[in-house]
Order: structure tokens, then sequence, then C-alpha cells
């Protein structure tokens, strides 16, 4: 093993610490509008403000401008979440992709997601989607069945994921991903089986699976906090994460991160960026992100939102705008324990001894040793032959509690 070098030693006013000058960021631009809310999402997501849209996507595209400045940092990855970015019309949604490529350096080869609630699309609607550059497709399926999808409040049908991913695929898109969602009051082995064998028959490039957790003021936690619905089991919630593992695994996909499957190929880069522990921005209402030492929140509120960046004249230090609500520095400490929680996510190739030392001018070993011995020794981590760490298939059911062992203490 290479001599340790010690920490003292990393010159922290460099962006990132060591990261190369030239790495790129991620984008991710929150749209917060939904036509309902789901039973269980504590997102930041607002139901009944359409007539916001417009006045909302002007201030994004303002605060889009504001972050880059004039330097026209590179990115690599544009990603709509929300809410249903899949409310927004097409030329508003044109117009952002335009935006960003006119303040970063987008990469020719971008990779540009949308996510879309099935039954708000149709096929003219992903016809002009593909047209304008998205090439990334993330359906919420959910389930396959309409019990569960009506506990969700949800408003679309099964057959409905299917006529979006038809559709999809006919106006051009290779890379779809669908959602799943498993651990669900009252569901059984055989409903989550059957959820899972339909996603695959759909054949998408990219499956995500979630634990359901029962998020604090949600509609379904007052539901379970008035015993009117029971707390999912945990057991049979870790057994059907296991079995979707294997089924997905003789289906031709390759779990790459603890909730993430994909075909050979079609790993969600801007997820695997975020993972990485790499600088990303979060743009609008809400939304969070990392660069610069920096970690930031915007505010919640569409309508605070739109206010603030209707008020900002100047550029504020990178990456902040004036819709910054909370805003934390990150230490070197901080950045390694940030970089081993995120970096072990990623189930096979978890933490580079090598990438940790150029990156922090510290030996892993050295700085989280006693944690890393620990849990090897209970199961539920690695040290692999090419000199990584990575998880266990033990530490992916329990990973939250490997996670809790590289907490930074204050």
């Amino acid at each position: 093993m290479t001599a340790a070098v010690p920490c003292t030693t990393v010159v922290t006013t460099s962006p990132e610490f060591r990261l190369p000058a030239d790495t790129p960021l991620a984008l991710y631009l929150h749209i917060p509008f939904c036509s309902t809310r789901c039973s269980y999402c504590a997102f930041n997501t607002y139901a009944g403000l359409s007539d916001q849209i417009i006045p909302y996507m002007r201030a994004l595209a303002r605060e889009i401008r504001l972050v880059a400045g004039s330097s026209r940092p590179r990115a690599h990855t544009i990603y709509f979440g929300g809410g249903t970015p899949s409310l927004l019309p097409v030329d508003e949604i044109a117009t952002t992709v335009e935006t960003c490529a006119d303040a970063f350096a987008l990469a020719p080869d971008a990779e540009i997601t949308l996510e879309a609630n099935p039954g708000t699309v149709d096929q003219d609607y992903l016809n002009a989607l593909h047209s304008i550059g998205v090439n990334r497709l993330s359906i919420g399926m959910q389930s396959a069945h309409i019990s569960e999808l009506r506990l969700f409040a949800r408003h679309h049908r099964p057959d409905d994921v299917r006529s979006a991913v038809d559709m999809a695929r006919a106006a051009g898109f290779a890379n779809i991903n669908l959602d799943l969602i498993y651990g669900i009051p009252r569901q059984t082995t055989d409903m989550w089986r059957l959820s899972v064998n339909t996603a695959i028959a759909l054949a998408p490039a990219h499956v995500s699976l979630y634990s359901l957790g029962i998020e604090d003021a949600t509609p379904m936690e007052r539901v379970v906090a008035r015993g009117r619905l029971e707390l999912p089991d945990p057991d049979l919630a870790a057994d059907m994460y296991e079995w979707a593992s294997d089924r997905l695994a003789a289906a031709g996909f390759e779990q790459y991160e603890i909730s993430n499957w994909s075909k050979p190929g079609f790993a969600c880069r801007h997820n695997v960026h975020v993972w990485r522990n790499l600088p990303y921005l979060g743009l609008g209402a809400g939304a969070q992100g990392y660069a610069a030492h920096t970690r930031y929140a915007n505010v919640l509120h569409p309508r605070t939102y739109i206010t603030r960046l209707e008020t900002q004249d100047t550029a504020l230090p990178f990456p902040l705008s004036a819709a910054a609500e909370e805003i934390d520095p990150i230490d070197l400490r901080e950045s390694m324990s940030e970089t081993m929680i995120l970096g072990l996510r990623l189930t096979q190739e978890g933490i580079s001894v090598e990438a940790f030392r150029e990156r922090f001018g510290c030996e892993l070993w050295d700085v989280f040793g006693r944690q890393i011995d620990r849990l090897i020794a209970v199961g539920l981590l690695e040290d692999t032959a090419d000199d990584r760490v990575r998880l266990t298939l033990r530490g992916r059911l329990l990973g939250n509690q490997v996670f809790m062992e590289f907490v930074a203490k204050s």
C-alpha cells in the first residue's frame, strides 16, 4: 500500500478538493407541479398551481443563467424531476434545454432525463419531447395492481403504463426507466412478483425499485396513525427485494446501485454522478445542490421562488442564486464522509482506494479503517481484489446501518 499522505497537504481552496478542474456538472431541475399529490409523497410538490407554471419556468431560466454566470461551466446531464415534469408544455421544456445549453458548455451526448406519469403523455407529446433532445424517460409505474395505485392516489391504470412505454418506444426512446414500489401495506409476495414480471415484460432499459416509506405529514401517515392501515412488514419487504434482485439478474439487468438495475450501458449517468459525490446544481423551488465546497437548498414554495428570482439582478457567488434558503459549507472531513455514504450505494463500484487518495490526499484506511474493518467483520462490507470497498449482499439490505458508521462527527 502507498504510504499515507497527511490530510493537511490537501489544497482545500481548490474546487471540490482535488477533483480535476474540468469535472462536469450535473443539472437537476425541479418541477414541483402535480395534478394531485400521491398519498405517500413527502417531496416538495404542489397540486392546484397550474397557473404558476409559465412564470415558474421563466424564473427557472433566470436562475440557470444567473448561477452559470459568464464562465459557461461544463455540464453533462440534465434531469427534469418532480413533481410531474410531463405536465409541462413541450415548448417550455425545449426553451429550458436551450437555456441550459446557452448558459453551460453542455456535452454533445448529454443525458437529458424527464420524469413522466402514465396518463399524462400521448404520442404527439412524446414525439415532440424526443425531437427536442430529451433522450431518457423515467415512467412512474409504481405497481401493476389497481388496488395499490388507488392506495397511492395515483390516477393511472396498469394499462396506461404499457401504452406510455409503447408510445415512448415509437417516438424513438431507447432509454426508458420504470419505477416500482415494494413493502406496501397489504402487498403479498405474489402481488409484488406480478408487478416485477409485468415491468420486465415491457422491456425497459432500466428499473428502479423503492421501498415504501411512511413519511411524516403525508395522507398515508395519517391513515396509519389512525389504525386504518398496517405498517409494511420489513422482513417481507426484504424478501421482496432479494427476490426482485435475483429475478432482474435472470432477465439480464445489472444492479449498479442499491435501488437501481439497468441493461448494460443504461445506468443513469445523472444519478451515478451524484452518488460519486461529484458537483451538481439543484435548480428550482426546493432543489438541493452541492458544488464549490457548498451544500445548499432553495426556498420551497414556487411563488416565493418566483419572487426571489424576479428581484435578483446580479450573479451571486457560484453556485448560489437568490432562491438559496439554506447554505452549508462542506469541509474536508464532511466531504470524505459524504463520499463514503453516497459511493457505497454503488453496489459494483463502491469506493476505490486509489480514487479516494487522489481526491482527498489521504489513505482511505487511515481515515476510515476502523469502521471498514468492523463492517467487514460482520459481513456488511467487502474488500475486493481490485482495491475497492463495497457492500456485500447482506450489506445492501442493511445499508442505513453501514452508512451511519461514516457520518461525520461534529
